[in-house]
C-alpha cells in the first residue's frame, strides 16, 4: 500500500498507509490528522489546505480553477499550495509529503 507522510503544525512528521483513489483530505481523516474539510471536499471552502512538498509538487494534477479560487481564501498561502480534498493518492504519489499550514480560515457561508 502507498504510504504519506504528513508533517503537522508542530512539526510532528507522521507516516501513514495512504490507499489509492482517496483524497488527501480522506486519508488526514482516517489517520487522525488534524485537517477540517468543512464543506467535505465540494471545493466550498480552504480548510483542507495542504503545502505540498516542492520535490512533489511538479507530479500532482493541475489545479482547476474552482480549487484555485478557493486557494486564494486560504490562510498562510504558499507556491505549492493545493487543497487536500483535490489530491488523489496514485501509485506515483507513493511517498507524498505534505505540510500542514499554520493555521486556517474558514469562508463558508
Amino acid at each position: 500500500m502507498p504510504r504519506m507522510t504528513f508533517i503537522e503544525r508542530d512539526g510532528t512528521r507522521r507516516e501513514v498507509d495512504a490507499p489509492l483513489g482517496l483524497s488527501v483530505l480522506e486519508i488526514a481523516h482516517r489517520h487522525g490528522i488534524d485537517i477540517e474539510g468543512a464543506c467535505e471536499g465540494s471545493l466550498a471552502c480552504s480548510t483542507c489546505h495542504v503545502i505540498v512538498d516542492p520535490g512533489w509538487y511538479g507530479k500532482l494534477a493541475k489545479p482547476t480553477e474552482d480549487e484555485e479560487d478557493m486557494l486564494d481564501l486560504a490562510f498562510d498561502l504558499q507556491e505549492t499550495s493545493r487543497l487536500g480534498c483535490q489530491i488523489i493518492m496514485t501509485e506515483a504519489l507513493d511517498g507524498l509529503v505534505v505540510k500542514l499550514p499554520k493555521g486556517t480560515r474558514n469562508a463558508m457561508g
